[in-house]
């Protein structure tokens, strides 16, 4: 059987490795799984031309959206947060899925972050809804503030919150220093963006989870964990994602979750010294 991921661009991604990984350590020695560039127009005529070898798809940006069109079954939770990263053969045609909640969820879980009283998102885009999905899965209870760059760009995020049943406030990214008494910073910027506001919330008493898996630490992880705060970072969301996937295309239950783990772990330990 045949899996990939796709998306524009996909040379960086992990998920080539964490898949095989598991693969190798089920004993499918039957299936593979690779890359492929691949953006919004191409999406269609890619997966016309697959066949019945083709087991699943891993979709990154910017076909999360796309995905949910073409798809012939949508899950509930993709809909609600307005995005699929995931397609698995259904009959003749594709379900869509969102693993993306389950990695963060489970990320956070695993770091010890049990429904947080009051969050601060940082971002408004498809990661900053599939974050607040995994807050209603961590029970939080409390307010949510999504800091965005541009507050007139939320409406998506903003539909995404009235479907998931999760209130939340919007404010300018550049006021975050006047929300960071909270439980718990969700980043979903990319790396360099939360840069400025290290200081700031290595002053505040919150928990931090960044999307960022590559450079790590960023600037933020470092100045939390040097005055003794817990941080999540986006590695642990990427693999956890990952296995939620392997459990979907293979139909296996039993997903070996630290060779992944270990395999990821090494390939960014390479690409590091790289760098």
């Amino acid at each position: 059987m045949r899996a990939a991921v796709l998306g524009s661009p996909v040379a960086h991604s992990l998920s080539p490795i964490l898949h095989t990984s598991a693969y190798g350590a089920m004993g499918l020695a039957e299936w593979s799984y690779g890359r492929h560039e691949c953006d919004e127009k191409g999406l269609a005529p890619f997966l016309a031309g697959l066949d019945d070898d083709w087991a699943g798809l891993s979709l990154t940006m910017p076909l999360k959206r796309r995905a949910m069109e073409l798809a012939a079954r949508v899950s509930d939770l993709s809909t609600q947060v307005g995005g699929a990263n995931t397609l698995v053969r259904d009959g003749g045609g594709w379900a869509a899925h969102n693993t993306d909640v389950e990695g963060i969820a489970v990320a956070l879980t695993e770091a010890g972050v049990r429904a947080p009283r009051d969050t601060v998102v940082l971002g408004a885009g498809a990661t900053a809804a599939s974050a607040l999905a995994a807050l209603r899965e961590l029970g939080e209870t409390g307010t949510v503030t999504v800091l965005a760059r541009s507050t007139a760009r939320t409406g998506e995020v903003v539909a995404a919150a009235e479907r998931l049943g999760v209130p939340i406030e919007v404010a300018p990214l550049a006021e975050v220093e006047r929300h960071l008494d909270t439980d718990l910073v969700m980043s979903t910027l990319p790396s360099g963006a939360t840069d400025a506001h290290a200081e700031a919330l290595a002053d505040s008493r919150a928990d931090l989870f960044d999307v960022v898996y590559a450079p790590w630490p960023t600037k933020a992880a470092e100045a939390v964990t040097g005055r003794g705060g817990r941080v999540v970072g986006g590695f642990p969301m990427l693999l956890h994602q990952a296995v939620a996937q392997v459990r979907l295309m293979t139909g296996a239950t039993d997903v070996p979750v630290a060779a992944m783990r270990a395999a990821g772990e090494t390939e960014l330990k390479r690409r590091a010294a790289l760098s």
